[in-house]
């Protein structure tokens, strides 16, 4: 049987009945509500929810739950002449999206920025056929196994021609970004870089709903490895945390204004 931690959508197989805990939702970057942990299968989870479509680019989608689920972050889809690539997961895999997808040609590779989003990972790629990429220091995470998992090791990862998964670390050791030679260059960031609510910023955070900060050398060294890296667009995890021009600069801004305020 297959159940979902209703505040995390990390998804756990069991022997039929439910677990007795989320190891997602336990670690200290993430928590337990008051009330205790919450399952849902996934048949009365896409009784309830379907999927939201946004077009950004011409050759970029994102995906979204509604009503909001769990920790109710986005997903994108990435068209590229070496296929479509999908940046980061949701648990909500329907009908639609499936034919959706399919339309536009299939996925040819799926990769995850950290933990917290791994979700249902394993039943997208099953169905398309696809191999996911998680960075292997975040082994542990992984509550699911499945033969469509590559764990990849190093600061990057070329996935086509133009995009490259960049390991910043931070909210995770695995933590990772892409990016993509589109235009002026984009970066997909998951929430390793937080969009602050002005699209004028980015926050750097151990753990966000325990507000949890990280240190000033942990952040340095994430704006390190962006340092040479263009990017003009920065996409978040949430709906509507976009940052549409002079994006690599206001995170370089950022991350001397959070490490100022740390000293």
């Amino acid at each position: 049987m297959i159940t979902l931690c209703k505040t995390c959508g990390t998804s756990y197989e069991t022997a039929g009945s439910h677990p007795e805990h989320c190891k997602i939702c336990e670690d200290e970057r993430q928590y337990v509500p008051v009330a205790g942990q919450q399952w849902v299968e996934p048949d009365a989870l896409l009784a309830t929810h379907t999927n939201k479509w946004k077009q950004h680019e011409k050759n970029l989608f994102s995906l979204l739950a509604v009503p909001s689920f769990a920790i109710n972050q986005r997903a994108f889809i990435l068209r590229t002449p070496e296929g479509n690539i999908m940046w980061d997961c949701i648990a909500t895999l329907d009908d639609a999206t499936k034919t959706l997808i399919s339309s536009l040609g299939g996925l040819n590779a799926i990769a995850i920025s950290h933990p917290h989003y791994y979700t249902t990972m394993q039943d997208w790629a099953e169905e398309f056929d696809a191999p996911i990429y998680l960075h292997a220091s975040d082994r542990e995470w992984i509550m699911r196994d499945s033969p469509h998992i590559t764990l990849w090791e190093g600061d990057s990862l070329k996935l086509t021609g133009d995009v490259t998964l960049i390991r910043l670390g931070g909210h995770f050791a695995g933590g990772s970004v892409l990016h993509w030679e589109q235009g002026e260059g984009i970066l997909l960031s998951g929430d390793i870089l937080q969009v602050t609510p002005g699209a004028d910023g980015v926050s750097f955070m151990w753990s966000y709903p325990n507000m949890l900060p990280l240190s000033a050398a942990t952040v340095s060294d994430m704006t390190q490895r962006l340092s040479g890296v263009k990017f003009m667009k920065l996409y978040g995890a949430f709906e509507g945390k976009d940052i549409t021009g002079r994006a690599d600069e206001i995170v370089r801004r950022s991350g001397e204004t959070y490490i100022r305020c740390l000293r």
